[in-house]
């Protein structure tokens, strides 16, 4: 009897731990999956689709019903240019429902929100532990006024936007040298490579320089630029330059002379090979003479 009861206990023991392990995964879930109230102003941006395309949103994006009727409303009635924006936010709608990697659902709250949408979001949002997608600037101080989290599009493409645009001056120390001769290289505070043109001379020192371009690749991003002293940018070409036009006279003076010394030489050659044909001729027929005599008296 004894035992039986240890068994019992056991059982009732093991079926509890297996309980509570459960609707702790089940919490944790929950709480990890946060439900994202998307605003019109997002669908209308239509940015969503690159951010839900590279994979970083996670949890399941619920478009309210009140939300797609806004944009119908819009659709149909507004202006030719909001008529436009709010067909583009439909678009949106049905390629977010398209991409397999992304959960969308409609959340079912009402084809028209009266009491506004922006107000509806908010009560969405405070009734089921979410937050709110916008880039509304209103809608986005009152969530946060009500301890609400906003998803802001704009502060995330402001994070991700480049720290310096062509235009752009700082000042770079530059530590080696660039793939051309032409080229130095420095490195921004967060690793960014900078290919600096024209400024191979000034390895070792701190510069300004102006940026031109910028290349992002599969390694990083990589941004080009040009010292901001033209004299310092163009000095190679200047130093190059300035010996050729300086001595072109006297470069000329001194091809004249080499021609006349050149025809004067070809001169003398030419009477020098005259008088050695001249001599040559004679001393040929004697040559013949006396060979044709040895020639002879080698027969007798």
């Amino acid at each position: 009897m004894e035992i039986f009861i240890i068994i019992l206990l056991l059982i009732i023991a093991a079926e509890a731990t297996y309980l509570v392990a459960v609707n702790t995964k089940k919490l944790a879930h929950k709480k990890h999956n946060r439900p994202i109230f998307v605003d019109t102003s997002v669908l209308i941006d239509g940015r969503i689709l690159a951010v839900a395309e590279s994979g970083f949103i996670g949890d399941t994006l619920f478009i309210p019903r009140s939300v797609i009727g806004e944009l119908q409303y819009l659709a149909d009635n507004a202006d030719a240019e909001k008529r436009s924006r709010a067909r583009h936010g439909l678009d949106v709608v049905n390629e977010l429902q398209k991409m397999p990697d992304v959960n969308v659902e409609i959340f079912q709250d009402g084809s028209k929100a009266e009491e506004g949408v922006d107000e509806r979001l908010l009560k969405l949002a405070r009734e089921n532990h979410g937050v709110i997608c916008t880039i509304d600037y209103n809608l986005n101080k009152v969530a946060q006024v009500e301890g609400l989290v906003v998803l802001n599009v704009n502060d995330l493409a402001m994070s991700l936007r480049m720290a310096y645009l062509p235009g752009e001056k700082i000042m770079l120390e530059l530590t080696q040298k660039g793939q051309d001769n032409h080229q130095a290289v420095g490195h921004l505070t967060d690793g960014t490579m900078v290919v600096v043109e024209h400024a191979s001379d000034r390895i070792g020192k701190t510069i300004e320089i102006e940026f031109i371009r910028s290349l992002q690749t599969a390694a990083g991003k990589m941004m080009f630029a040009r010292p901001t002293d033209k004299q310092a940018s163009h000095g190679s070409d200047n130093r190059e330059q300035s010996p050729v036009s300086k001595p072109r006279s006297t470069n000329i003076n001194k091809d004249k002379a080499r021609g006349r010394s050149k025809a004067a030489s070809n001169a003398n050659r030419g009477s020098v090979s005259k008088s050695s044909l001249q001599s040559r001729k004679p001393r040929t027929s004697a040559q013949n003479e006396s060979d044709l005599i040895k020639l002879v008296n080698e027969q007798k």
